[in-house]
């Protein structure tokens, strides 16, 4: 699996090649839906992974539906998958997060 955000020249950065374009795309549209704004943001203020029946109860959707949205963020690099028996737990990248902020922050410019 890619963490795309990490290897990402700043949007504010002198060049952006089509290769790192293409995979901070990846991570936008990972992010641009409501429902997974509201998993990353439920898993960035737990202390501890969470299971996916408590994001399922938490966002009052279907197992199939949060497990799509899981997916979509794991794939995009931007969460981590635990497997503790029958359930799964996730939590935040805190690298690719990071990583983000690096990518949006227009104070850090590539020399």
């Amino acid at each position: 699996m890619d963490l795309p955000i990490v290897c990402c020249t700043p949007l504010a950065g002198p060049t952006l090649g089509a290769d790192e374009a293409a995979a901070t795309a990846s991570v936008f549209k990972a992010l641009a839906d409501p429902h997974r704004l509201r998993i990353v943001n439920l898993l960035a203020n737990s202390d501890q992974p969470v299971c996916v029946c408590d994001i399922t109860a938490h966002l009052n959707l279907t197992q199939p539906t949060v497990s799509f949205h899981l997916k979509k963020l794991t794939s995009a690099g931007l969460l981590d998958r635990e497997q503790r028996g029958t359930w799964a737990f996730y939590s935040v990248n805190q690298e690719a997060l990071e990583g983000l902020r690096r990518v949006v922050d227009s104070k850090e410019l590539v020399s």
